[in-house]
């Protein structure tokens, strides 16, 4: 028996990538599914109409004809209220829904006796690799943030020797050694900058050394026991955060370009940069904060905006920047819903088991609630 695939345009503003690839829509098919897209779902990654057509998906002009009768819907972002009321009761969601901040999506998924998962809430487990589209894209978003870091910066990344002279390499510091952490280092060595890094865990100093950058953090006793055996970072004494603070102001001052990546989730991103540190910065001096949408890293990050300071520091709040490699993104993404489908699809047909691990923990609404634990009683 064939299950319903839809795929609708992504209409939150900016947003480029896409949830389904021709290669994600054979793979759909060979499940026993049929596939039905809206015409422009591909353009911000380049992905014509007919190469879904190509496929084996149906193409359809408007909301009403793609998603009637389906079973599952996947996105990007969450749905929109106008196509979560197109839906069938019943039907699937499977997203980046941002839960933790857009109540409202939550809200109206429930409300509209969607059963919602979470892609920012699949487990990172071994099972689940696959699946796991924050490293994903958070994977791309530190390459990106390296290539906006390259194209704001005034001055060449790597040493160069001329007859005319020699042009001194980027000194380059990333704050955060997590997936977008750990690629925007390798990008910025590969470059030719001269990388430091920074982590309050300590497992992070081998794998930044790995990369050829230098790792910097008061290394006491306090922080190398900052991390518990699931390899989170434990919360560290006012007199460590003092100290480690003094170090980074110090370090921030030669710095030529300073990437952020720190996220919490459910929480707001913590401040890594003051905005006394960023007065200390020489003139043409760039910050990336990828944690703008979360409140940001770097105090005085707008979202969306380039603010450049009094003393001449660009101080770059872009949105989505795996977004700004749509094409990848989106094959990448694509590949992950596939993965998580899977999980939905028994013999041909969808089977909810909500007592799988995976989808226990990515599960947001079902049966008309809110029914993640993290989000009872918040909308």
């Amino acid at each position: 028996m064939a299950f319903a695939i839809a795929v609708t345009r992504e209409r939150r503003d900016g947003e480029t990538r896409c949830a389904l690839t021709p290669e994600t829509v054979k793979k759909f098919v060979s499940m026993g599914a049929t596939v039905t897209v809206e015409a422009g779902t591909g353009i911000g990654s380049s992905i014509p109409d007919a190469d879904y057509a190509a496929a084996g998906a149906s193409v359809a002009a408007d909301i009403a004809s793609v998603l009637a009768g389906a079973d599952i819907l996947l996105k990007v972002r969450g749905p929109t209220a106008q196509e979560t009321s197109a839906l069938k009761p019943g039907a699937i969601v499977v997203a980046l829904l941002d839960a933790w901040r857009d109540k409202e999506t939550v809200a109206t998924l429930a409300g509209a006796g969607v059963t919602a998962f979470a892609m920012e809430f699949v487990p990172r487990i071994t099972r689940a690799q696959v699946m796991d589209a924050l490293s994903s894209q958070a994977n791309l978003a530190g390459y990106r943030a390296v290539i906006e870091a390259a194209w704001a910066y005034g001055k060449g990344f790597p040493m160069m020797m001329t007859a005319a002279g020699t042009v001194a390499p980027a000194k380059v510091f990333i704050m955060g050694v997590g997936v977008a952490g750990l690629q925007a280092i390798a990008t910025a060595r590969r470059l030719g900058a001269v990388v430091t890094a920074t982590d309050v865990r300590p497992a992070t100093k081998e794998q930044v050394e790995s990369l050829g950058a230098k790792f910097l953090a008061v290394e006491d006793e306090e922080f190398k026991n900052a991390q518990t055996a699931g390899g989170y970072a434990k919360p560290m004494s006012p007199e460590y955060q003092a100290k480690q603070a003094a170090l980074t102001g110090e370090h921030i001052k030669k710095q030529d370009i300073v990437i952020t990546t720190a996220l919490i989730p459910g929480r707001a991103a913590p401040v890594l940069v003051t905005a006394d540190q960023v007065a200390t910065m020489k003139p043409g001096s760039v910050l990336i904060d990828l944690a703008v949408e979360a409140g940001g890293n770097v105090e005085g990050a707008r979202v969306g905006e380039v603010v450049t300071t009094p003393n001449g520091v660009q101080i770059v709040g872009h949105t989505n920047l795996p977004g700004r490699i749509a094409a990848d993104a989106s094959a990448l993404y694509a590949k992950n819903l596939v993965a998580f489908a899977g999980l939905l699809i028994k013999d041909g047909a969808v089977a909810l088991d909500l007592e799988d691990e995976i989808l226990k923990a990515a599960v947001v609404t079902h049966g008309g609630a809110v029914v993640h634990e993290g989000l009872k009683g918040t909308q």
